[in-house]
C-alpha cells in the first residue's frame, strides 16, 4: 500500500527545493586546483568538459598539450576521463578555463629534477639554433645548450637535426630555465674509458696562469701548474705554447665534476726534467707510469695515502658569455590566443 504522507512530500518537492539543494552541495573550483573531468563536446578549437560544476568548463586548443597540435582530436576523445588543471576562474557566463599544457609542464619539471638528481645523461635533437648555442626539448621542455658546452668542430647551424648526448647544468622551473651540457656528457663518456695512471698523448688547446689545457681524444683535462714539474715554474707559458704535442698522465678523474687531472711531475725521471729536456719525460713516460701505478697499489693495500696529491683547483660555477645569457630561451613556450 503507497504511504499517502510519503507521496505528499515527494509531490511538493519543486524544482526551486532541488535547486537549493544542488547550490547546498556545489563545489568550489579555483584557478591552480586539478580537477577530474569528462570530455562531452569536442569544438574546432577548444572542448567541452564536465567537471561536476553548473556550466561546462572550457579548454582551449592551446592549452590542450605541451606540444603544438592541429585538432582537439589530437589530445581528447568524447567521454574520456582524465584530469585538467583550472587555469582561469568564471568567466561572466560562469565557464572555467581548463589546461592540460599547465599538468604536463609540472611534469615535465618534476622529471628533468629527478633526471637531475640521478646524474643522468639524455638524448634530445637540435631542433633550432641561436647566436648564443643551441635549442633542444627535454620532456617537452625547451633546453639550451651554451655555445660553450658544445663539443663539435661543426658551426652550430649543422646540428640541427643532430642528436647529442647531454647532462643538465641547470634546471630551474622558478627561473624557467633549463640549460645542458654537450660538453660534459662527452667527457662522462670519454672518462668511462680512461683510467688513473694512464698515459695520454694531447694537445694543449689554452694556457692559463694556473695552467694548461690538454685535448685529449675531444675532451679537456687540466694539467695544474703544480703537476708540471717538480722544479719551480713561473708560468705554464715557459713550458709550453698552444697546440704543442704532450704526453701527459692521469692522476684523477671526477666524474661528478667532469674534471680530468693530469701531470707531467709525475712522468719525470728526474726532478726538473720537463723544465729543462720534456723529450726525456716523454721517451720514459709509460716507464714512470707503470712505477706510479705499483706504488698506487701498495699504497692502496698499504692503506696509506697516495703517493701524488692532486692539486686542489677551483672549479667555479657554470657561467654564459653575455651573448649566450641574451639568447638563452625560457623553458616553457608561451601559446598565442587563436
Amino acid at each position: 500500500m503507497v504511504n499517502q504522507n510519503t507521496l505528499a512530500m515527494d509531490v511538493g518537492f519543486t524544482h526551486e527545493d532541488f535547486a537549493a539543494l544542488l547550490d547546498k552541495y556545489d563545489y568550489h573550483f579555483s584557478p591552480g586546483d586539478v580537477v577530474a573531468g569528462t570530455v562531452f563536446s569536442l569544438e574546432p578549437r577548444g572542448a567541452l568538459i564536465d567537471i561536476g560544476a553548473k556550466t561546462a568548463a572550457y579548454i582551449p586548443i592551446q592549452e590542450m598539450s605541451i606540444n603544438r597540435i592541429d585538432s582537439p582530436e589530437e589530445v581528447l576523445q568524447s567521454n574520456e576521463t582524465r584530469e585538467f588543471f583550472i587555469l582561469a576562474d568564471e568567466n561572466e557566463d560562469g565557464q572555467l578555463t581548463l589546461s592540460i599544457r599547465r599538468i604536463e609542464y609540472m611534469r615535465a619539471w618534476e622529471r628533468v629534477r629527478q633526471l637531475q638528481a640521478e646524474d643522468a645523461t639524455v638524448r634530445s635533437i637540435v631542433f633550432a639554433t641561436n647566436r648564443g648555442g643551441a635549442l633542444v626539448r627535454i620532456e617537452g621542455l625547451r633546453g639550451f645548450i651554451p655555445g660553450s658546452h658544445i663539443s663539435t668542430r661543426k658551426p652550430k647551424e649543422e646540428l640541427v637535426s643532430e642528436e647529442l648526448p647531454l647532462k643538465f647544468l641547470e634546471v630551474d622551473e622558478e627561473r624557467n630555465r633549463l640549460v645542458l651540457s654537450h660538453r660534459r656528457a662527452l667527457v662522462e663518456r670519454k672518462m668511462n674509458r680512461l683510467e688513473v695512471g694512464e698515459v695520454v698523448i694531447g694537445t694543449v688547446r689554452g694556457i692559463k696562469p694556473y695552467g694548461a689545457f690538454i685535448d685529449i681524444g675531444g675532451v679537456s683535462g687540466l694539467l695544474h701548474i703544480s703537476e708540471i714539474s717538480h722544479d719551480h715554474i713561473d708560468t705554464p707559458h715557459s713550458v709550453f705554447n698552444v697546440n704543442d704535442e704532450v704526453k701527459v698522465m692521469i692522476i684523477d678523474l671526477d666524474a661528478e665534476r667532469g674534471r680530468i687531472s693530469l701531470s707531467t711531475k709525475q712522468l719525470e725521471p728526474e726532478p726538473g726534467d720537463m723544465v729543462k729536456n720534456p723529450s726525456v719525460v716523454y721517451d720514459k713516460a709509460e716507464e714512470m707510469a707503470a712505477k706510479y701505478r705499483e706504488q698506487m697499489q701498495i699504497n692502496q693495500q698499504g692503506g696509506a695515502a697516495p703517493a701524488a696529491v692532486v692539486a686542489p683547483v677551483e672549479v667555479a660555477p657554470v657561467e654564459l658569455a653575455p651573448e649566450e645569457i641574451e639568447d638563452l630561451p625560457s623553458a616553457t613556450e608561451d601559446v598565442e590566443e587563436e
